[in-house]
């Protein structure tokens, strides 16, 4: 039976989440951030101007198994402007958004305000000049995926969000992992209630070291 590798990982902004990218245009991908396995394979995606918790495995079952189970996945999202509990209620409600040329209504789902500024450390690229005006934080959980699905949620109840973080999927979390880093793990326990075990860390020190002496 083969050994299979799970990794967790904090996908920096501005990475692609794949190892292949065709097209001509110069991309940062998920093979500069670690020494992946070969095979290695991310659960899932995040957009290229979205951060946070991403797993990968070389297990192509594991990966289809945690993609077909409806499995929560919570952001923390900066939004432009002070988000209101009546914009919270809205999300949590369902709110109306286009898919594939059509329009979709959201299934309910976890939404609350954040009052503490998490600290993710700089983003590779600034949001915006504070000059703009204020930003706030909110929690969205779900356990669906349509495309750009919580950017759009925010965008409709009027607060369009500048920062996506995903803070967790299922029972695993991003806890104080920096951007950039990687952690080997025995499994991922999506809907358990053990902690991860990890089974060994290996940050890329140089390009680690690039990621937080990066500017706002």
């Amino acid at each position: 039976m083969p050994h299979h590798h799970h990794f967790i990982l904090h996908k920096p902004y501005g990475y692609l989440s794949q190892f292949i990218y065709e097209l001509k245009r110069k991309k940062k991908l998920l093979g500069e951030l670690h020494d992946f396995p070969v095979g290695t394979m991310a659960i899932g995606r995040l957009d290229e101007d979205s951060e946070g918790l991403l797993l990968l495995t070389t297990d192509g079952k594991m990966s289809e198994i945690i993609r077909s189970k409806k499995v929560d996945k919570e952001y923390y999202v900066q939004v432009d402007g002070v988000i209101t509990p009546e914009a919270i209620e809205q999300l949590k409600n369902g709110v109306e958004i286009g898919f594939n040329g059509t329009k979709y209504i959201t299934k309910p789902c976890e939404a609350f305000i954040v009052n503490e500024i998490p600290n993710f450390g700089a983003r590779g690229k600034k949001i915006r000049d504070e000059r703009h005006g204020p930003t706030s934080w909110a929690s969205i959980t779900v356990n669906e995926g349509k495309f750009r699905q919580v950017r759009k949620m925010t965008a409709a109840v009027g607060f369009p969000t500048l920062r996506l973080v995903r803070v967790r999927i299922g029972n695993v979390y991003l806890k104080d992992l920096q951007a950039g880093e990687v952690k080997e793990v025995e499994n991922f326990n999506i809907n358990g209630n053990d902690s991860i075990n990890v089974k060994n860390q290996t940050i890329d020190a140089h390009l680690q070291s690039k990621i937080v002496n990066q500017k706002s």
